[in-house]
Parts: C-alpha cells; sequence; structure tokens
C-alpha cells in the first residue's frame, strides 16, 4: 500500500483505522512500564483519535493548500545522500531451490588515512531473496579471508582469524539508522569491508547486486560507536515445547554507555527481555518484548544513554514457541537448535555503546 498521496490513501481507510485501533499498526513491541525510547513510535490518543474520526467520516480530502510538500527521495538512501557508495562488482545469482550458505564479498575501501563514517545503510539489490546482510570492518593485516579474492563470491567459511567489527546490518522491518550528531565509527586507513549476504531461494532464479554507502563525519567525533553481544548458542528447544527458555549472561570489566538495545530470535521467539544486575546488587529491566515478532526486528534506541559500571551483569531471558499453536513455527515435531536459516533458531541481545571518541580501542568485544 502506497501511502504518498491521499488518492493512494483513500481506499486504505477502514483498514488504516482497524489497525490503529487495535495498536498493530505502527509496530512496536517494548513493554512501557520499562525504558524510554527515542524511537518509540506509538501513536498518541489523539493522535489515533484524529485517524479513527477520518475514516468514520468515509476518509475526506483536506484542503490542497493545507498539503505538506512531496516528499523527496534520492535513490531511495534513508541516511541520506552517501559520500560514498560501494557495490557488489557483478551481480549474483541466487539459485531457485535449496538452503543456501552465506556469501561474503571482500571489498576493499583504498582509504589511505584514517576516516570516522557517521552513518551507514546497506541497500539489497532484491530484497525478495536477501534475508538480512552484515557489512564488517576488517582491518589491515587481519587473516579473516586474508586469501580470498576481492570482489568475488565467497561460500566457504573462513579457516581462520576473527570477525570484524560489524559497521551496519540489513535485515527486513529494520529501518536504516540516521547519523546521531557527535557520534562516528572509525575507519582504519587500509581497512577492507567485508559483505555477509545470506540469501533465501523463492521458487524461482533471481539476481541480487548489493550496495553499501557511507556518510562521513563533518568533523571529529566527540564518541565513538560500539557494541556487545549477549548470546547463547547451546540451547535445545523440545518438539512441542510452547514456552521454553534460554538465558544468557554478560559482565563489563570496564564502565559504558548503553545506547541501544536489539533481541534478535527467528520464527519461535515468543519474548524477550534485559536485565542489569549492578555491582551494588540493585536488579533493573533495561527492556521487555513480551511478544516478539520476527518480521519486525527493532533496534530500540534510548532516549537517554544509559551508564552501566564495569562489574555489570546484563542477563538476557528469552522464551521460544516449538509448539503447533505457534502459526509461524514450521515444525512443530522437530528439535531445535542454533543455526542461521530462519527455521533453526538464534538467541542473541545486541546492545550498542559509546566511549569517548579519543579511545576508540577500548576493550569491550565489538558486536
Amino acid at each position: 500500500m502506497s501511502l504518498l498521496t491521499y488518492e493512494s490513501t483513500r481506499p486504505w481507510a477502514a483498514a488504516i483505522r482497524q489497525a490503529v485501533l487495535s495498536q498493530k499498526m505502527p509496530p512496536w513491541d517494548a513493554d512501557p512500564a520499562h525504558g524510554k525510547f527515542a524511537n518509540d513510535s506509538r501513536l498518541t490518543e489523539s493522535e489515533k483519535e484524529i485517524l479513527v474520526s477520518w475514516a468514520d467520516a468515509k476518509a475526506p480530502a483536506g484542503r490542497v493548500e493545507d498539503a505538506p510538500a512531496p516528499r523527496i527521495f534520492v535513490e531511495g538512501w534513508n541516511i541520506g545522500v552517501p559520500d560514498l557508495v560501494v557495490e557488489m562488482p557483478r551481480p549474483y545469482l541466487v539459485a531457485a531451490p535449496g538452503t543456501l550458505p552465506y556469501i561474503r564479498y571482500i571489498l576493499p575501501l583504498n582509504f589511505k588515512e584514517d576516516r570516522w563514517v557517521s552513518a551507514a545503510e546497506i541497500r539489497p539489490g532484491n530484497r525478495n531473496v536477501v534475508h538480512h546482510a552484515t557489512v564488517y570492518l576488517r582491518p589491515q593485516g587481519s587473516v579473516w579471508y586474508a586469501d580470498a579474492p576481492a570482489g568475488q563470491p565467497i561460500e566457504k567459511v573462513a579457516k581462520a582469524g576473527i570477525p570484524g567489527v560489524p559497521l551496519v546490518s540489513y535485515a527486513p522491518g529494520v529501518p536504516a539508522t540516521a547519523a546521531v550528531p557527535g557520534r562516528a565509527n572509525l575507519v582504519r586507513a587500509g581497512t577492507d569491508l567485508v559483505l555477509e549476504v545470506h540469501y533465501t531461494a523463492n521458487g524461482r532464479p533471481s539476481i541480487d547486486q548489493t550496495k553499501v554507502g557511507m556518510v562521513f563525519a563533518k568533523e571529529p567525533p566527540k564518541e565513538s560507536m560500539g557494541g556487545f553481544l549477549v548470546a547463547n548458542a547451546g540451547f535445545v528447544i523440545p518438539p512441542g515445547a510452547a514456552n521454553h527458555e534460554v538465558r544468557a549472561t554478560y559482565t563489563l570489566t570496564e564502565p559504558a554507555r548503553m545506547v541501544n538495545l536489539a533481541p534478535h530470535m527467528h520464527l519461535r521467539g515468543k519474548d524477550f527481555e534485559y536485565t542489569a544486575k549492578y555491582p551494588t546488587g540493585e536488579r533493573e529491566i533495561l527492556l521487555k518484548v513480551p511478544r516478539y515478532d520476527f518480521k519486525w526486528q527493532h533496534t530500540y534506541t534510548l532516549a537517554e544513554p544509559k551508564l552501566l559500571p564495569a562489574g555489570t551483569v546484563i542477563e538476557c531471558i528469552a522464551h521460544f514457541d516449538n509448539s503447533a499453536n505457534n502459526p509461524s513455527n514450521p515444525d512443530p515435531k522437530s528439535e531445535v537448535r542454533w543455526g542461521d536459516q530462519s527455521w533453526e533458531e538464534m538467541m542473541i541481545g545486541f546492545i550498542g555503546i559509546v566511549v569517548e571518541a579519543e579511545m576508540p580501542d577500548h576493550k569491550l568485544d565489538p558486536l
């Protein structure tokens, strides 16, 4: 459905009314009792009343002279006009059937000096087959895919090295993050991008040529962006289990200012909760998602950064519904473990942090 003009919106008035009253739209899954978030997309009661009254009045047109200027879209980028666009050298052919491995591309940046990137975005060439994608920063001298040719699709798993620091990710339903004044990612000279794409076959041959856009900071930032994850990869979900619990913890070895949280599960994900246990013994729920929805994977951005002292223990608790009552469940008769594919599962609690830009090599594990 298009909402760009009155003419394209008017036929959907009844559906809009129903979605607003049921709170299905805009999608927002966080429990309002815990945390304040800058990107909270819920409508106010007065906003709901405006939309419902409009629909009940048979959706009349407003005055033309009061209409806002048409939106201007620049090649679909949500971060503004990129200063640099890096693209897969040639289209990749996605096979019609089968389970596809992750495909990786080494994309040299050829930076001769360090650069600060204030915003980045992945634009899939074919959203019908791109399940998700991540761009990593591979520093000069890294042995991670050291022998892989640049620009060629790589299907094998790296035999040595560790993944670089993620720069940006893409998943359906996850909006691109705009630049925040004073914050940026440090990209050192000699760094290469490693583009990792997870394709899902849709029954017919397809091609994709994904690209990455970057916006450079116009002045040195005050804060360097980074993060860590709280994950459990050793779980086993029994067949038919309707409320299987999985826990994971992470202990901070140095203080950090938390700026966002992003829970991640797959089709059996039911709910997710972050709790902080501070060195004083006090406990605080940072985020509670009582009805996790794989179709809308939010990054919850805090209204104000939150200081986590050294020694803070972050605990994540997730529940999975592997029963026949879960309409999204691919197979309730199967035992489920960690895996890359959507019919497998993951349990990850991502946490974004910022540190002083003068100390980019902080000790916290990268995402």
